[in-house]
């Protein structure tokens, strides 16, 4: 299985994923822990947490995977939402919350 195989699979049979740098209880820089404590804020404790910085085909990957150059990448129910800049915003507005719900 190649890297966009893999990253596809975990997208589509996880409903929250976040690729970000570290974990959620040792992030590994500032966006990636405000994402995920944006997804705590929502009562997203269940989700899956890929730590991009184990794996540098992974963390290539997965900017190709969504066209986009940074990390942390969120995705919901198979959909690139964005990174914490994005997640910031959409959380603010509500939107994520909908998001996340449905």
């Amino acid at each position: 299985m190649d890297i966009q195989d893999r990253i596809r699979q975990q997208v589509e049979t996880n409903p929250v994923v976040l690729y970000m740098k570290g974990s959620p209880q040792f992030p590994q820089c500032g966006f990636s822990s405000r994402a995920a404590q944006i997804l705590n804020g929502c009562g997203i404790n269940d989700f899956l947490a890929v730590n991009v910085l184990t794996d540098p085909e992974l963390r290539e990957g997965i900017k190709a995977f969504s066209n986009w150059p940074t990390i942390p990448q969120l995705y919901i129910h198979g959909q690139f939402v964005g990174g914490s800049d994005i997640m910031m915003d959409l959380y603010q507005k509500g939107e994520l919350q909908t998001l996340l719900a449905a």
